[in-house]
């Protein structure tokens, strides 16, 4: 295993993926294990839920996008939306739901008021954190992923079509698969102007 810091530098986004597996389905349950276990949460609320889609279920998913956006797209417009889809998220092995359970939410606002709405922005928090890690987990066992937002236009049929509970609120969703191609080199602005020291 490489160490954190070369994980995290090695993290990219990557759009060009097959729907083949360096690993086990069971080595991928256990890097969502084990972010779920151990990524923290605000008051320890554990409010994150993960859905792992693999083989027609990570299909389905990808199709219920399509048929969502075809209502919406221009028709001229929809055949390069559709190749996107196609080529970059349904053409990997499979895909990672992120959702927040809003009853955990709800519950820490009426136990403590006076930081209400301060929950449901920590409960995104606590979503980014445990992206990140299976994110990064996902590469470090040889897979390219990226992280997609077509929520909440796709949330009633995805929750219809895999019996999700009403109550889990979809964040994000990360397609993964077997790189095919690098992606392009990153480019990083000046740290002087992102990190401020004060001695």
């Amino acid at each position: 295993m490489k160490n954190l810091k070369k994980a995290i530098e090695g993290r990219r986004t990557y759009y060009s993926i097959s729907d083949k597996s360096p690993v086990s389905n069971e080595k991928i349950k256990e890097i969502i294990d084990f972010a779920v276990l151990n990524v923290p949460s605000a008051f320890n609320s554990q409010s994150t839920r993960v859905v792992l889609l693999l083989n027609d279920n990570h299909k389905k998913l990808w199709n219920i996008v399509k048929e969502v956006l075809k209502k919406m797209v221009p028709a001229d417009a929809f055949p390069s939306t559709e190749a996107k889809i196609d080529n970059a998220f349904a053409a990997g092995y499979g895909t990672v739901l992120f959702y927040e359970d809003q009853r955990v939410v709800e519950g820490l606002q009426k136990a403590f008021p006076s930081y209400s709405d301060n929950f449901p922005v920590w409960s995104q928090h606590t979503s980014a954190m445990h992206q990140f890690t299976i994110w990064t987990m996902l590469e470090e066992v040889g897979f390219g992923a990226s992280l997609q937002h077509y929520n909440p236009i796709i949330d009633e049929e995805v929750a219809k079509s895999f019996s999700i509970d009403a109550k889990w609120k979809l964040i994000a969703q990360m397609p993964f698969g077997t790189p095919t191609s690098e992606p392009a080199p990153k480019e990083f602005q000046p740290l002087e102007e992102r990190v401020v020291v004060f001695k």
